[in-house]
């Protein structure tokens, strides 16, 4: 019998030693290397966080199959790749390709791309006060994503575990103002996206379910933010729309601690007033938490002075989070039964302090929560 809801969990692969990371920043570089140096950073902080499964190596299919046995035990239907594709070529593939896609149990976790087209940044970490370079611009040339699209039909789509929507692979656009920058007017970038959806037909599936985040403020330097996102879903024929992290929403009003209840209360009222004004589904996003202190140089001061420098969630227990979630199971509720999808933030936003994966303090309780509400 199929599950009621659909618990679609983001996942950001840079826990895996990648070519572009070693030319940045030297031989073996992962994100872990931040979590590790993390420290706190106000009163009552909590840093570093220390994950209980060690700092491990997401491009090693062994190690893969643990994190997928965890999410597939405690009720995830799907992880959700941030996948990256530059002009230049792709950039953190192997925590996929090598990792998921070759662990023996992948047959038990769908898996989906959420294509992460922003400007990558420098902030591996940060300094205050110091504009971040750009190392890979996310504008792509139409050939670029006319490549894009063929590699993503032959060597994902056409894979047993890929996430399905009516037999539509689910892709999904994280910065659609950007793509839209890149081919010049929304006419172009449409008929680019009308030529993905007919190479996936050729290819066999019925259509793609084409999913576009939405949000209403910039997180990242440089992001662009669509002003009238229900007419452009329509215009573009989008599937479905989501968002990515609550903050997209709520700002975080208090520095450098912020109440997640309070955040989550304004989240809730964001997914009522966003499903009502989309005419495309609506997926809600439940956070886990947000800290993104790591990302920062250690020796500077900690000041409110925007992204990575900024408040962070408190209160994100294990027993907040089931709260949220339960929240939005309530919400899922009110939608048609084929609609009952949502997203989480994140598996493993370690530095940005928004994960599932279990730490030294609070074990697995984060995926108990989740298993707690929607386990089957």
């Amino acid at each position: 019998m199929a599950r009621p809801y659909t618990v679609a969990c983001y996942y950001f692969p840079n826990y895996h030693v990648d070519a572009r990371n070693v030319l940045a920043h030297g031989e073996g570089w992962t994100e872990w290397d931040l979590v590790k140096r993390a420290e706190p950073r106000f009163a009552g902080h909590r840093q570093p966080r220390v994950p209980a499964w060690g700092y491990t190596d997401e491009a090693d299919p062994a190690q893969m199959a643990q994190k997928i046995d965890a999410a597939a035990d405690h009720g995830i239907d799907a992880f959700i790749f941030d996948w990256y594709w530059y002009d230049d070529g792709p950039f953190l593939q192997r925590g996929l390709e090598d990792g998921f896609l070759h662990a023996p149990n992948n047959g038990r976790l769908k898996f989906a791309l959420m294509w992460a087209n922003h400007n990558w940044i420098n902030i591996h970490p940060a300094k205050l006060h110091t504009p971040a370079h750009l190392q890979y611009p996310g504008n792509i040339t139409p050939e670029t994503f006319s490549t894009i699209c063929d590699y993503v039909i032959e060597h994902y789509f056409r894979h047993p575990s890929h996430w399905l929507i009516d037999g539509c692979p689910y892709f999904s656009i994280y910065e659609i103002g950007r793509f839209i920058e890149s081919f010049g007017s929304l006419e172009a970038a449409r008929d680019a996206i009308e030529g993905f959806r007919a190479k996936t037909r050729a290819a066999g599936f019925p259509g793609l379910h084409l999913n576009i985040v939405v949000w209403g403020f910039n997180v990242l330097p440089g992001e662009i933010v669509i002003r009238n996102p229900a007419e452009l879903a329509e215009y573009l024929g989008c599937a479905s729309v989501t968002s990515y992290v609550w903050i997209h929403h709520v700002p975080l009003r208090d520095f450098p601690r912020t109440d997640y209840r309070v955040v989550m209360a304004e989240a809730e009222k964001h997914w009522h007033r966003t499903a009502d004004e989309f005419t495309v589904p609506y997926h809600p996003n439940v956070t886990m938490g947000w800290d993104s202190s790591p990302r920062t140089v250690q020796s500077d001061r900690y000041l409110n002075a925007g992204y990575p420098f900024m408040p962070t969630l408190d209160g994100n227990t294990p027993e907040a989070f089931a709260e949220a979630l339960s929240r939005c199971k309530a919400f899922l509720d009110t939608r048609p039964e084929k609609d009952r999808i949502f997203t989480i933030n994140a598996w493993n936003e370690w530095t940005e302090g928004s994960y599932l994966e279990p730490d030294t303090e609070y074990g697995m309780g984060y995926l108990e929560a989740i298993n707690s509400v929607f386990g089957q």
